[in-house]
């Protein structure tokens, strides 16, 4: 490949990566008026909904009925040691949740101490939790009188058919809060309770820079945990063909143990007492953000989760409740788990650490906490714990450089051989083969601390990008850890200095690694500036993901050259010798 043809290639990978913003930029989205949040009176009916009869057509479920209430709304505001949780009278729920100790958007421009614009979860929410959905007999106008009792709040109301609704909330401490659900029937007749759906809350996004992709639901079954996403919604086959888009899930069967709706680093979690019937996601689009930021353009869709009830006779005078135990917290692993073991329904699935990666995220994170507990600042923890790795690869990648180099030795026999059987492609392979095992070679070799080091990287981008721990953490130029390292703006694109860095290091790397034995020109020149995709790739990604994949190459960069310096030049000669026949 000569010069102008690897200048082509560069030149048309950053164009790919430059599609997207430029388009953002040249196209941006008409942007739209915030509607009420948090409103129930905003909620009109899914059947009459003109925007949303398409999309219901569509699937094999719909967002049930839910009345429009009417009258002036009563509100009422509690805190405890952790939470305020926003009552409303409308729907008789909790519309909104504060997270003290949190702030809503790590803004580097501003050092604001004061700040009381916290983290919420139910954000832009249509139902306030624990709102109830389905027939008119079961919801009626959603209007309820709200009272304050002790250390309870109490909503209330009474239905024409004689049912009366109490539900109880009760704050508790450390994210925690209860809520009880009665349902009476004061006649002295049956009466047949219609299918109900309990709001648990909507899963949205909370600020501009959040990770759309980590948006969504999780629900438990007793044994494994299912996350619900846009992907599902989405409908796309492998992942990019266009499919039929959906607006509704539903699952279980009388399993549902908890779910809990999510965003980057956040999560509002229902317990029930006993296991629900089904859980139901149903999906709507929301107000676009009047925001400069292109990324916001992204978080306009909201899930909105409900646990699920069948129908049920009541007898007279006769009445069900249902207990539910709620968390609405960040995603930190450590006090999940220990929720997890106290309910005994494994909570801390939240993190997304299953399956063979996640082991490894688990890991990582208990590990940087650890460093974080003996007084280390959680930038040089992300450090220490890539040098205590490299430490531990330290033999394997010693080995494999120690290969590369017999193997960039006995280049030229084996050039002798692919040229002497070229026209014979079995022979060629089997002569080749045959000479690796004389000179006791693997040429896979060097690819083998690459392979292994591979499921600490993916654990350590699935740890990262949710870590609350690292959230608005500075470390050298980066005010955020959680987020890219960006000092400014040129044309409206983001300077962003860590993968910069990043990149430069792999280009150093790639070009002190020897080429595979046998490799084509062209595609040497390929695999040396291959990294300046991966830069691409990652120029998006947290400060943290980046400082470690930088850290990580200088270290390879200096063992490189370590070893170099330390193997005397007539060793490799040696060692590559033949052996003699006898």
């Amino acid at each position: 490949m000569d010069r102008k043809s690897l200048t082509i290639l560069i030149v048309a990978v950053a164009l790919l990566f430059l599609l997207s913003p430029l388009v953002d930029k040249m196209y941006p989205p008409v942007p739209r008026k915030p509607g009420m949040t948090n409103q129930v009176a905003s909620v009109t009916n899914e059947t009459t909904s003109t925007s949303n009869t398409a999309a219901a057509a569509t699937t094999t479920t719909s967002a049930p009925a839910t009345a429009t209430p009417s009258g002036p709304e009563k509100t009422l505001s509690v805190t405890n040691n952790s939470l305020i949780c926003h009552f409303t009278s409308r729907g008789g729920g909790i519309g909104l949740i504060e997270l003290i100790d949190y702030r809503a958007a790590i803004d580097c421009s501003r050092n604001l101490p004061g700040e009381t614009n916290f983290a919420n979860l139910n954000n832009q929410s249509r139902l306030p939790v624990l709102a109830i959905s389905g027939a008119e007999s079961i919801t009626g106008d959603n209007n309820y009188t709200l009272v304050e009792r002790g250390d309870s709040v109490i909503a209330e109301k009474v239905l024409p058919n004689g049912l009366r609704i109490t539900k109880q909330f009760q704050m508790v401490s450390n994210y925690l809060f209860t809520a009880k659900l009665r349902i009476e029937n004061t006649k002295g007749t049956p009466l047949l309770l219609p299918e109900t759906q309990v709001t648990v809350g909507t899963a949205t996004a909370m600020a501009p820079t959040d990770d759309p992709t980590t948006v969504g639901v999780f629900w438990y079954n007793g044994k494994k945990a299912d996350e619900v996403t846009d992907k599902y919604f989405a409908n796309r086959t492998l992942g990019c063909i266009p499919g039929t888009p959906r607006s509704d899930y539903e699952n279980g069967a009388g399993n549902v143990d908890w779910t809990a709706v999510h965003n980057q680093f956040f999560t509002l979690a229902a317990i029930p007492e006993q296991p629900a019937l089904q859980v139901r996601i149903h999906k709507y689009e929301l107000p676009r953000i009047e925001t400069t930021n292109a990324a916001a353009s992204t978080l306009n869709s909201g899930y909105e989760t409900a646990l699920f009830y069948a129908p049920t006779n009541l007898p007279a005078n006769g009445a069900i409740e249902r207990t539910y135990t709620f968390y609405a917290g960040p995603k930190e692993y450590n006090r999940l788990a220990q929720y997890g073991q106290k309910f005994n329904n494994n909570l801390d699935l939240i993190m997304g650490f299953s399956g063979f990666f996640g082991f490894f995220s688990k890991l990582l994170l208990l590990s940087m906490n650890g460093l974080n507990a003996i007084g280390l600042q959680y930038g040089l923890c992300i450090i220490a714990i890539t040098v205590i790795l490299k430490v531990l690869f330290w033999p394997l990648t010693h080995a494999s450089t120690k290969s590369a180099k017999r193997m960039q030795a006995l280049m030229p026999q084996i050039k002798v051989i692919q040229d002497k059987y070229k026209d014979d492609a079995v022979k060629k392979n089997q002569k080749t083969m045959e000479f690796y095992k004389e000179h006791r070679v693997n040429p896979l070799g060097g690819c083998l601390p690459m392979l292994l080091q591979i499921p600490v990287f993916i654990g350590f981008y699935w740890m990262l990008r949710s870590a609350i721990e690292l959230r608005g953490v500075h470390f050298l130029w980066a005010c955020d850890l959680s987020q890219p390292d960006t000092i400014g703006h040129i044309a409206g694109f983001p300077v962003n200095i860590m993968p910069l860095i990043m990149g430069v290091t792999m280009l150093w790397q790639s070009h002190l690694t020897p080429p595979s034995p046998g490799m084509d020109p062209s595609q040497q020149k390929i695999m040396r500036y291959m990294p300046l995709m991966f830069m691409f790739i990652l120029y998006k990604m947290s400060a943290g993901l980046t400082l470690y994949w930088t850290i990580n190459n200088l270290l390879t960069i200096a063992q490189t050259k370590l070893t170099k310096a330390t193997e005397p030049p007539t060793a490799t000669a040696v060692s590559v010798a033949p052996r003699k026949r006898k």
